[in-house]
């Protein structure tokens, strides 16, 4: 099996967000941050202090690693390149250390932490490795995520799918942009919707997503994915799009955006640190968008936006 490429990006931990932020535009997938800022006031919610790894709490809380992951098809130097670049123009300090590691050190490992779990009102995530799971009424999804961006554990993806479930219904059509592991789509598709469509730049996010449709039940013309660059690939008109991508590529897209929204459609759209937010909200108004619904949690945004 080929070997991947692990980056580790030290910031400062005041700046762990922003150089998160940074980093998740480098690659759709295989990113996580060591931020221990919190550590004691987390330890303390879930164990007594005396029960948490000595090792844990020696850990240094002035800085912060991002890890992100490069798979053997794609460039690490351009990756690096592109890091050093953005955390330059932006002031942030930094050290980058590059590393080999398998590919089935850590695709496999995080496994064990991710469970069934209960989004929302209507949904429940069910990792197919695990067999046990009470769904009650919920719809389940059947998700294997693979590589690909989308557990629905993260803020943004859950902040997106609470949306999601308001609108999803019999006679919708979804429009899933930067569709990772189609995790937004095929959720809409069990709300009830009609139709789905995913798209995302990157062939193993397109595999994933697909694979997941079949999980659920659910392929052409039902559900389709394409592999494109944001929307140069997709036609037609949509009443709910989604996009759970960072703010630099949502004020790129807000600005052709409303071509493809249905009369009255919804465009729900996180991946929003909460530092951007005034930079995201210029770019709704500048385009003729009206935010109608604001969420927030873990310092990431999530705006639902009709068309003026």
């Amino acid at each position: 099996m080929a070997d991947w490429t692990e980056i580790k990006i030290t910031v400062p931990a005041s700046e762990v967000d922003r150089a998160g932020d940074i980093a998740s535009m480098a690659v759709p997938y295989g990113i996580y941050i060591e931020d221990y800022r919190n550590l004691e006031q987390e330890a303390r919610e879930i164990a007594r202090i005396d029960l948490i790894d000595e090792d844990l709490l020696a850990k240094d809380r002035t800085i912060g690693i991002v890890h992100i992951y490069i798979s053997p098809e794609e460039n690490p130097a351009e990756a690096v390149a592109f890091l050093e670049e953005r955390f330059t123009s932006e002031s942030i300090p930094f050290t980058i250390d590059e590393t080999v590691c398998r590919n089935e050190d850590w695709e496999n490992n995080w496994k064990k932490y991710f469970k069934p779990t209960p989004v929302g009102k209507r949904l429940l995530i069910h990792p197919v490795w695990e067999d046990e799971y009470e769904a009650g009424d919920r719809a389940v999804i059947h998700l294997e995520p693979g590589l690909a961006f989308g557990s629905g554990t993260h803020d943004t993806t859950r902040l997106c799918l609470e949306s999601l479930e308001k609108y999803a219904a019999p006679g919708k059509a979804m429009l899933d942009v930067g569709c990772g592991s189609g995790i937004l789509s095929v959720c809409a598709l069990l709300l009830g919707a009609d139709r789905a469509v995913g798209v995302d730049i990157d062939p193993l996010a397109v595999k994933t997503a697909a694979e997941n449709g079949r999980q659920n039940g659910f392929t052409e013309p039902r559900y389709t994915v394409l592999q494109g660059s944001l929307t140069d690939k997709v036609e037609g008109k949509y009443d709910i799009i989604a996009a759970n991508i960072v703010a630099d590529i949502v004020i790129l897209l807000c600005k052709d955006i409303k071509k493809f929204m249905s009369p009255g459609a919804v465009f729900i759209t996180s991946g929003i640190i909460v530092p951007r937010e005034n930079d995201v909200l210029a770019a709704f108004e500048e385009n003729g968008l009206t935010v109608t619904g604001r969420f927030e949690s873990g310092g990431w945004l999530c705006f639902e936006v009709k068309a003026e």
